[in-house]
């Protein structure tokens, strides 16, 4: 075996052995030998002797010195490597995960940074919404928020119980990112990449943009048979249609092997669409051959219950969220998100149909109220885009 193979330990053990051995091979020697041949030997033997001994020194003194430099960096006896408690184990994340998961190990999942976690900015109407919803004040228990700088996450941790604040080296997140800006791009990939974790982790997840208002339970209306579903800017009538123009601000995602092949896919076709958002890359990529191959079922969410600015859902008795997209700036985004939520109670304080004494405006299946209500919105957001859009421009 090869000195070098050998452990510092484990070769001074066997330098002891050899000069054993020399040692009686020189005395058998020197019995045989005449006295001019024994006189020679034993100065040849004991020369190997003697660097043998040297080199069984320097390898004590090498397993001395690592030694002495180990009780130096870990005075407490050092780290004990145990397969159940390694590095990922201790992110703060997958607690985040656990203690907010359903049991089917659904989570939901927004992101936030300090520009809408403002006081009566959109954070707070997003959490408002979830408390006037129909059946959708239990789903905040449901709720990561990943918080994209430190004054968000503070803001979170006094609202709320499931907070994550997600680090991006050289990246600074604290401001509202002008759309399609190098920080609004960089923010909408680190959120892609940031979810394909969460699916790699096993967990299945609906993400929502803030700026979502949660007014009924989504879950009735997903399609059971899908991987992956979003919600539209503009619906064509068909859930199976790919030319319907897609929303990366809602998704239902169930974890699997095809999702998260798919937002891996997703994510490194940045590099083939340089300068382009997500969304604008889900359009692209949304009929490649790639998605055919790994058998990912996509659906596409019909805006008569997931609807927005862009195309509102037209009946209260079905809407589940509506999306302050095609929206250009947070005040004006914010404005008619209040006006949207005062719409909402109006119409949930309306008597329900006298045909029906079990259903009415806080159920999630209701017959149509004496006089029906509409959205008075878009206004400010209506006028915003209209004077900012440039066809892509869907926010």
């Amino acid at each position: 075996m090869s000195s070098k193979s050998l452990s510092p330990v484990a070769a001074l053990l066997s330098v002891t052995v050899i000069g054993n051995n020399s040692t009686g091979v020189m005395e058998n020697n020197t019995k045989a030998a005449t006295p001019k041949a024994s006189g020679v030997h034993h100065h040849h033997h004991h020369g190997l002797v003697k660097r043998i001994l040297n080199i069984a020194l320097v390898c004590v003194a090498v397993t001395l010195a690592s030694l002495l430099f180990y009780i130096a960096v870990f005075p407490g006896g050092g780290p004990i490597y145990d397969p159940l408690f390694s590095a990922k184990s201790q992110d703060p994340l997958d607690a985040v995960l656990r203690n907010a998961s359903m049991k089917d190990k659904t989570i939901i999942v927004t992101t936030l940074n300090d520009a809408w976690a403002e006081p009566n900015s959109i954070f707070d109407l997003f959490l408002e919404s979830f408390r006037i919803g129909n059946n959708t004040n239990r789903l905040l228990k449901h709720l990561v928020v990943i918080c994209l700088d430190q004054k968000a996450y503070s803001r979170c941790l006094a609202l709320h119980p499931h907070c994550y604040q997600l680090y991006t080296q050289g990246a600074n997140f604290t401001s509202e990112a002008a759309f399609m800006s190098s920080d609004y791009l960089h923010m909408m990939w680190r959120r892609i990449q940031f979810l394909t974790s969460i699916l790699e982790k096993g967990y299945s997840f609906v993400f929502t943009d803030t700026d979502i208002m949660w007014l009924r339970d989504p879950f009735p209306q997903f399609f059971p048979d899908a991987d992956f579903q979003i919600a539209c800017d503009y619906f064509r009538g068909d859930s199976y249609d790919v030319n319907n123009l897609p929303n990366g601000g809602f998704t239902y995602v169930v974890s699997n092997k095809r999702t998260t092949q798919f937002y891996n896919f997703w994510y490194f076709s940045r590099q083939a669409y340089p300068n382009n958002h997500d969304q604008d890359v889900l359009n692209k990529i949304k009929s490649d051959p790639f998605i055919t191959s790994i058998g990912l079922k996509m659906r596409f969410l019909d805006t008569k219950y997931f609807g927005g600015f862009c195309q509102p859902s037209k009946d209260l008795n079905l809407v589940c969220t509506m999306h302050a997209n095609c929206c250009v700036g947070l005040d004006n985004k914010v404005n008619d998100l209040k006006i949207l939520l005062q719409d909402w109670r109006n119409y949930v304080a309306l008597p329900p149909s006298p045909s029906s004494s079990s259903s009415g405006p806080t159920s999630n299946t209701t017959t149509p109220p004496t006089t029906m209500p509409s959205w008075t919105v878009p206004q400010n957001c209506s006028t915003s885009f209209q004077r900012q859009r440039h066809g892509r421009h869907l926010l």
